[in-house]
């Protein structure tokens, strides 16, 4: 069977972006925020119950988190959870690396 060449476009690394999301780089920071957070309650073997007594939210919200339904969660409190589960963010701010792309915000999870 003969195939028709397809175009593949490279990724600008950002998911939201190649989708021309709203916010993208917002959408991105919180994923990442929620992956962390989600490996540190994985890791920690807490049900959804603990997990939120420890976040100091709800079940449902921990679910909501668990399941990257992350529309009720700003950057801002997707930090402070970090921060809940003893562990530190950094934020660097540098001078950005290619001038002929537009500057992004990285998380990046030790």
């Amino acid at each position: 069977m003969v195939r028709k060449s397809e175009k593949v476009t490279e990724s600008s690394g950002n998911i939201f972006a190649d989708l021309r999301l709203k916010n993208a780089d917002e959408r991105q920071t919180k994923v990442r925020l929620a992956v962390a957070l989600n490996a540190i309650m994985e890791s920690r073997k807490l049900s959804q119950a603990e997990a939120g007594k420890q976040l100091g939210i709800s079940q449902p919200k921990v679910s909501a988190l668990r399941n990257y339904n992350l529309e009720g969660f700003s950057v801002e409190r997707l930090m402070t959870f970090v921060t809940a589960m003893d562990f530190d963010v950094d934020i660097v701010i540098r001078t950005k690396s290619d001038r002929k792309k537009p500057a992004r915000v990285t998380v990046t999870a030790a």
